[in-house]
């Protein structure tokens, strides 16, 4: 019976740490915050945008458009349109080249490298754009920064493109959730922002150190990539500065689908986890340790669950242990609060608030179908159009699965 006890405690501590991660990390995060002026090299360095397309290019002329009007001159923007009818692409400008390949790649890797080896130039840095972004004129400008630091790989931030339903702004709640704890509060402590598939940026030998003999199929290249990046202690900068407006999720179905995959994606490359951790130890690192942890906990409506039916179980079990997870809940609550008045969220998403149970429920059906998600199609289906609001836009499955 003590066995049996000792494995209920231990299960509970590697499930409830998950709730008061985010406030301890916080805590952290105040006492070390501060501020530091980053100034921009007076030289603009050589970016390679690509920008991947996945069966249709509908968006493709926004997002080209957008990046024509960045306050920078040398870069040049390559469109990788796999699988896909060009032409009705038609681009004047020489900065701008159209990459057709002959046969289907169906991935994201393979569409970043099949631009590389087509580099027009030998680029110092290159980006990654979806085919459903859009970004802010400073964007390279505002990596340049961290690169000017010394950092060979920088993540901008991804904000909301569209909010026209409650699923669009959900799915914004919990990208606002990520940014602010994966992303601000970890490279502010000392470790690295995690990567989120889009609107990160690299030094070009970096990438191809880390991925270029790694042929990644499916989602969670970006899982690959920094996992590659942290095996040699190097960090990921993030800046909430560099912004790329990104495609939000809008309908039932489509939010079914793509999370499979994401889930999918999570039990397929947990264990990267443990391999940091081990090399944190080996290491004296805190960078890889700190990242260890946050590559092992699960998707934040899985340890919501599961902390649920510990807290309901103890019931029977302890009443201690009640008020235990009842903290765990308030603190964890509190955190998901920060992170969005920290962010200074949008009304509509305060709004949507209340639909969460909801959003998990989809979630579960989601978790129910991820054994099957690589069956489903490669790409994802947005429903949303800027001019229009008509159903046209597909890209590569690319986001990160948190």
């Amino acid at each position: 019976m003590p066995v049996l006890k000792w494995i209920w405690i231990v299960f509970q501590v590697l499930i409830g740490y998950n709730l008061v991660l985010p406030i301890v990390l916080f805590l952290f995060y105040q006492l070390r915050k501060r501020s530091k002026a980053l100034i921009s090299a007076p030289a603009e360095a050589d970016y390679g945008i690509i920008v991947t397309a996945y069966e249709q290019v509908t968006s493709i002329p926004d997002v080209v458009a957008s990046l024509l009007k960045l306050n920078y001159t040398n870069y040049l923007i390559y469109i990788v349109a796999d699988k896909c009818d060009v032409s009705s692409l038609h681009f004047t400008d020489p900065r701008v080249i159209i990459l057709r390949p002959e046969e289907t790649l169906a991935s994201n890797t393979r569409s970043h490298f099949y631009a590389i080896n087509r580099f027009k130039r030998p680029h110092e840095r290159l980006t990654i754009i979806d085919s459903d972004n859009l970004v802010e004129p400073e964007y390279l400008n505002e990596l340049n920064k961290y690169f000017n630091q010394g950092f060979e790989a920088v993540q901008g931030i991804r904000e909301a493109k569209n909010m026209n339903t409650t699923y669009a702004c959900l799915d914004a709640a919990r990208d606002i959730y990520y940014h602010f704890y994966d992303g601000k509060v970890l490279f502010n402590i000392g470790s690295s922002a995690t990567l989120a598939g889009s609107g990160m940026a690299f030094t070009t030998q970096l990438y191809r150190d880390c991925l270029e003999h790694n042929d990644v199929s499916g989602a969670g290249f970006d899982k690959v990539l920094q996992a590659a990046i942290l095996s040699s202690n190097k960090r990921i900068a993030f800046t909430d500065k560099a912004i790329v407006y990104d495609e939000k999720t809008t309908q039932s179905d489509q939010l079914v689908k793509q999370r499979a995959r994401w889930i999918n994606t999570w039990f397929k490359y947990f264990k990267y986890g443990f391999t940091m951790l081990g090399k944190s130890i080996k290491n004296f690192s805190l960078n890889q340790f700190v990242f260890g942890l946050i590559l092992l906990r699960p998707p934040l409506f899985i340890f919501l669950i599961l902390s649920v039916f510990c807290m309901l179980a103890n019931i029977f079990i302890s009443w201690t242990g009640v008020a235990v997870w009842m903290s765990g809940f308030i603190l964890f609550v509190l955190g998901f609060y920060i992170a969005l008045v920290k962010s200074d969220t949008d009304q509509r998403i305060w709004q949507s608030l209340v639909n969460i149970p909801k959003f998990i429920y989809f979630q579960i059906l989601s978790l129910l179908k991820a054994r099957r998600a690589n069956q489903h199609s490669v790409a994802t289906q947005h429903t949303y159009n800027s001019a229009s609001g008509n159903v046209n836009m597909t890209d590569h499955e690319s986001e990160s699965i948190r």
